[in-house]
């Protein structure tokens, strides 16, 4: 199968840099699958996993809190807010981030907080521990 390159990169690093075979990614309005030849596009994502398969390969995926994937023939550079392998992600801390955001969330009558950045917050979790406890 052909292959392009991919480039996973946040505000930190460099996630990811190789060829692949195929990419799945969620995008802000549904999500999204690309193969080598795909026609450029431009896409904003959203909180979610995208998965991805290089050569004979098993599937590899990534947990990535929106940004934006550009998509060439030959290419497709993802800028990520965050983006994080499942090995990299520590459980414990996503565990507590998405206990911190309910109980924001459970008491919002009592305090005066940002309920759309408490909703973030616990979606990035989420996806976090889908990705982490796997």
């Amino acid at each position: 199968m052909p292959t392009f390159q991919l480039e996973i990169v946040t505000p930190e690093k460099t996630v990811y840099s190789g060829e692949v075979e195929q990419l799945r990614a969620p995008g802000s309005e549904g999500g999204f699958g690309v193969l080598a030849g795909h026609h450029p596009m431009l896409a904003s994502l959203s909180i979610g996993v995208m998965v991805f398969s290089e050569q004979e390969q098993d599937p590899k995926s990534v947990a990535i809190s929106g940004g934006f994937a550009e998509v060439q023939r030959d290419r497709v550079t993802v800028l990520a807010e965050t983006a994080e392998f499942a090995q990299d992600i520590d459980v414990n801390r996503a565990e507590a981030a998405r206990d911190r955001a309910r109980e924001m969330l459970t008491r919002k009558q009592e305090q005066q907080i940002d309920e759309t950045r408490a909703q973030l917050a616990l979606s990035r979790a989420i996806n976090r521990l889908r990705i982490g406890g796997e």
